[in-house]
């Protein structure tokens, strides 16, 4: 499928570029792309929660009441979850909570999710561009010229770091090479703005 490149100004260049068929041409598979986000999500979480449990209270073990004759339960330590300040039954320990996808899995996941914001019309092509110092303004020009949505994503083939400086503090947006692009990413943005090199590298990647 042929997508027009766009300039900085969000015009038309003229120029089209054919977009491999093999990774923005395939049918959307909705379950890998469900997985996909569920890792990602899941290796966002620290896993460092703890709670301690009875034996991990400090505390004196000394019976608090004897054992018979009192009308109420037999209690023999203060550190029991039945008192307030005695350890949590059953508490949070830490762990990991990764998840493993298998790479065909989660190119497939990926592949899946580009194919489905082109049949969206939610893709932009835009010619590479970098820019002599960091600057906001000149980034959000770029965006803003280029698509009216309120959530984007740029990807640019290589890390450059003026254009990363220039868009790492825009609300809603954000920028991130092709390497880096992931399931999560591509379905949590309104529109996708992929520079004219970095179809080539996402090509690479994922016509496996």
């Amino acid at each position: 499928m042929k997508v027009d490149i766009l300039n900085t100004e969000g015009q038309s260049t003229g120029r089209s570029l054919e977009l491999p068929e093999e990774v923005f041409g395939v049918e959307p598979n909705e379950h890998t792309m469900y997985l996909a986000v569920k890792q990602y999500n899941a290796h966002q979480r620290q896993g460092t929660h703890k709670a301690k449990e009875r034996g991990e209270i400090a505390g004196s073990t000394k019976k608090l009441k004897r054992q018979k004759g009192t009308g109420t339960a037999r209690a023999g330590s203060i550190k029991s979850p039945v008192f307030r300040g005695g350890g949590r039954v059953f508490g949070p320990r830490p762990r990991t909570y990764t998840i493993d996808l298998n790479k065909k899995v989660n190119r497939l996941a990926r592949k899946s999710a580009l194919s489905q914001k082109l049949t969206n019309g939610e893709i932009r092509i835009v010619e590479d561009f970098t820019f002599d110092a960091p600057k906001t303004k000149s980034l959000l020009t770029v965006l803003n010229g280029v698509s009216k949505a309120n959530k984007k994503l740029l990807v640019t083939s290589a890390h450059d770091k003026n254009v990363y400086l220039s868009g790492r503090n825009i609300p809603k947006s954000g920028v991130m090479t092709a390497n880096e692009l992931n399931t999560y990413a591509i379905l949590n943005c309104n529109d996708l703005i992929l520079t004219e090199s970095s179809i080539e590298v996402l090509k690479s990647l994922l016509s496996k």
